[in-house]
């Protein structure tokens, strides 16, 4: 195994220190915010050092390629991007802290997701369908990496996903601006330019996400071993375990349990040093 350390701020004595508990065989620079300890032996000490350095750490199997796997699914609000997208709908409406308040429940797994959904499209009814134009010129930014990351796995071969409980506009949007391949999320319904408060179709809730995701994987002939999955909310869960490698990104304390990897410090770049 190797022992991948990333992070803002990578102090040398900190780098020695967690090569001399693993007993590794050495040091190897990949980036100025990540470095490979090599052949470095599990050990309990590690994670305690590394969250009082405010580090993120990964022991990975040596050898393992990025060119190896073949889809990669992610969410998109708080994710892929920095804000959750009905919160800030529900900004411009005047009536942000009561849905961001249902939001959050929603992403601790305190409450179902789609009731969530329902109550907080309810909340919508009336906004202009405007709005979303804004969120997405005024408010949306990607996560730090996330361009890196997407262009790193697109001139791998390796297709992309994006799932996500928000809308389609937002999705839509993304898949243009990062040349995903495939969407899929919730179509809110528009009458006269307003919302109705009501969604069209089927919810894209949990569940909806690894339906979604094992629907493109049969779809796409692709083994479980080789789709990367990315999250942060409870939500994600499901399609994450439906994933041979699944990280957490900055994400809820469910989630963080459940990975493989988490990311707490970096950014969404951060997943590529998880690999070969």
């Amino acid at each position: 195994m190797n022992l991948i350390i990333q992070g803002i701020d990578i102090a040398t004595p900190d780098l020695k220190a967690l090569a001399k508990m693993c007993d590794a065989s050495g040091i190897e620079r990949l980036s100025d915010s990540a470095f490979r300890i090599r052949d470095a032996r599990i050990d309990d000490r590690v994670a305690e050092h590394c969250a009082h350095a405010r580090l993120d750490f990964a022991y990975v199997p040596s050898g393992r390629k990025l060119a190896g796997y073949r889809l990669a699914v992610m969410d998109m609000d708080s994710t892929l991007i920095t804000i959750e997208c009905i919160d800030e709908i529900a900004a411009i409406h005047g009536i942000k802290p009561r849905v961001a308040a249902i939001t959050a429940a929603a992403m601790r797994g305190e409450i179902d997701y789609e009731e969530s959904l329902r109550q907080r499209v309810r909340l919508l009814r009336g906004l202009s369908l405007d709005a979303f134009e804004r969120v997405y010129r005024e408010r949306l930014a990607l996560n730090p990496g996330a361009e890196a990351l997407a262009q790193t796995l697109r001139a791998t071969g390796i297709r992309t996903l994006l799932v996500s409980g928000g809308f389609t506009y937002f999705a839509q949007q993304l898949q243009t601006r990062l040349k995903l391949d495939f969407v899929h999320a919730n179509e809110p319904e528009v009458i006269d330019g307003k919302l109705t408060g009501a969604l069209v179709g089927g919810i894209v809730d949990a569940e909806g996400k690894a339906r979604e995701l094992r629907r493109l994987r049969t779809a796409l002939g692709v083994s479980r071993e080789a789709i990367i999955g990315i999250g942060d909310g409870a939500n994600d869960l499901p399609f994450l375990a439906e994933c041979g490698v699944s990280i957490a990104y900055h994400a809820k304390p469910a989630v963080r349990l459940a990975a493989t990897h988490c990311l707490d410090h970096v950014g969404l770049n951060g997943v590529l040093n998880l690999f070969d």
